[in-house]
């Protein structure tokens, strides 16, 4: 039996146990009914309504752990879902009010789905999107649920767009976030296993970057007078500071840094000039 009087606001989920037991939906149905009417019968906040309550979480933690299990397999831990789900439950349970003449599910599955909801808005995302994507997602599920039965088959992308009154764009954004609960780690296998997806990926290769300016700049700095090509190569071949440059040309630093800073000027304008066609 789960065993819980008045939960605390802050109660840590491992001491909500997770029973094991299936009950059988009619079975369940008949049970939950006695319990809501011996709660009619009894004051709340006594230890008769307390058991009672303990009995309605019990009978019903079945529900729960079914709509845990709808959670699975992304990101988060059967375990955990589970108890955030009887936790949802859980304060179902003690809000319900025998004497409103409500079934019991109906008032508890909206909780518990939202508890699911929230503990995977709070904790399962690994790559967080913004949270209009996050709100967005949350309203497309429901969504779905509504029109599926409705059309047959699953809703595309521009039918949930109007029943939702938002733009396809941002549907489209939403669905194709909807992976970063679990990213694909780079050093996952690939292949036949002798590579990893990280493996793959192209990156920068400065060599190719270095190559190219040459090519560019070569025919441009070809045209500079001898002096400052030498300025140049010294400067940035070379790497020598301005005051060796000075020594080697018989200049003064300050002229030296007055001399790279129009010849940079004098190669940027000539670059961002178009270039005849070859």
């Amino acid at each position: 039996m789960v065993t819980t009087a008045i939960l605390p606001e802050h109660t840590p989920l491992a001491v909500l146990p997770v029973t094991r037991y299936a009950v059988d939906g009619r079975e369940r149905a008949r049970r939950t009914d006695h319990i809501v009417a011996d709660l009619r019968l009894v004051e709340s906040q006594t230890p008769d309504s307390h058991d009672l309550i303990d009995q309605l979480i019990s009978t019903n933690a079945g529900v729960a752990r079914s709509m845990a299990a709808r959670y699975r397999n992304r990101g988060i831990d059967l375990d955990d879902l589970e108890q955030v789900a009887l936790l949802g439950l859980t304060k179902a349970a003690q809000r319900f009010d025998p004497a409103a003449g409500h079934d019991f599910l109906s008032y508890a599955v909206p909780t518990v789905r939202g508890e699911l909801r929230r503990h995977f808005r709070d904790a399962g995302w690994m790559v967080r999107p913004p949270r209009r994507v996050q709100d967005l997602q949350s309203r497309i599920s429901r969504a779905h649920e509504e029109l599926e039965p409705q059309l047959g088959r699953s809703p595309r992308p521009s039918e949930l767009a109007a029943h939702l009154d938002v733009t396809v764009d941002d549907v489209v954004e939403a669905l194709a976030a909807d992976g970063c609960f679990t990213p694909t780690s780079l050093d996952g296998p690939v292949g036949d296993g002798s590579s990893s997806l990280g493996d793959l990926l192209g990156f920068e290769d400065r060599s190719v970057v270095a190559a190219e300016a040459r090519i560019v700049l070569e025919p441009l700095v070809a045209t500079l007078p001898a002096r400052d090509q030498q300025i140049l190569r010294m400067r940035f071949v070379d790497e020598a500071t301005q005051q060796e440059i000075a020594e080697t040309v018989g200049l003064t630093q300050a002229q030296v840094s007055r001399v790279l800073t129009r010849i940079l000027a004098a190669l940027r304008s000539d670059l961002s000039e178009p270039q005849p066609a070859a």
